[in-house]
């Protein structure tokens, strides 16, 4: 089988070289717990070990030798603009990381059909020449995001930033969109590549998220330590849902991985509770 870093050494050491090409894997977080850093932490380690393939199993871990890397990296966006994730990246984490994320991101600014028919005014969103809709041509938000991952899923990484935008959106068709995310995990197979999709728990209603969750390969669940007699927060890695990956973590009875964000290597394990 082949498998696709997730960037996180130690995960896919034990995950045995990354998750399945072809995987549609949703980032299920509570706000500020880890999934964006997983995400940009992702991006900039594959983009190094693609700059530098002979120090892969340096990158990347000694699991990863044999694993395939994407071919490009794509990041779509809604309602954030490039600049501000660009800033962000800038801010926490250290300047390679911005530069290498930078330089070889393609990001796909789709803010002016999501914010078309909303109260806010065409020059608030911004139209900076990324925009997919910047022709005019496209009229429909989802059918733009369709095209799009069929002309640039094909064996690459692919970022939806995020779920939880369009599913907050009035204009937008929730059922239809659970048929779209249905609908790339079959595609996502001949497409060979990795498709993340980014949600915040806890903002829909619950039968929303599960109906979410049913609809994808693979689930990342992203928390906070629910320990209140502890005052610093820590972040904590699950696997909700993958049918490939779960053996693994039952094998090594394994039940949460700790996570921790730093500016230099950024999101990272740094242990792992097994079940008793």
């Amino acid at each position: 089988m082949k498998k696709i870093p997730t960037g996180v050494s130690d995960l896919d050491t034990i995950i045995k070289g990354g998750v399945p090409a072809g995987s549609v894997v949703l980032l299920f977080a509570e706000i500020g717990s880890g999934g964006l850093e997983f995400v940009y932490t992702s991006s900039a380690k594959i983009l190094r070990a693609k700059e530098n393939p002979e120090d892969i199993p340096t990158i990347l871990g000694d699991e990863c030798k044999s694993s395939i890397l994407p071919e490009e990296i794509h990041y779509i966006t809604f309602s954030r603009a490039k600049v501000d994730i660009l800033q962000e990246i800038k801010t926490s984490f250290n300047q390679n990381y911005y530069d290498i994320i930078e330089e070889n991101v393609n990001f796909k600014d789709l803010s002016q059909q999501y914010f078309k028919r909303t109260m806010v005014p065409p020059g608030w969103a911004g139209d900076d020449g990324t925009s997919l809709f910047s022709d005019k041509k496209e009229t429909d938000l989802l059918e733009g995001l369709v095209h799009f991952l069929e002309e640039n899923a094909q064996n690459n990484m692919v970022v939806i930033d995020s779920l939880t935008d369009l599913l907050t959106n009035t204009s937008i068709d929730n059922d239809k969109l659970v048929t779209i995310v249905k609908g790339m995990r079959r595609a996502s197979r001949r497409w060979g590549g990795v498709i993340y999709l980014l949600l915040s728990k806890d903002i829909l209603d619950r039968s929303l998220e599960y109906h979410i969750i049913d609809s994808v390969d693979g689930v990342f669940n992203f928390r906070w330590s629910e320990n209140k007699r502890v005052s610093k927060r820590q972040r904590y890695l699950i696997v909700d849902k993958f049918m490939s990956v779960l053996p693994h973590l039952k094998r090594e009875k394994i039940a949460r991985f700790t996570a921790e964000v730093t500016d230099y290597e950024g999101y990272i394990v740094i242990n792992y509770e097994r079940i008793i």
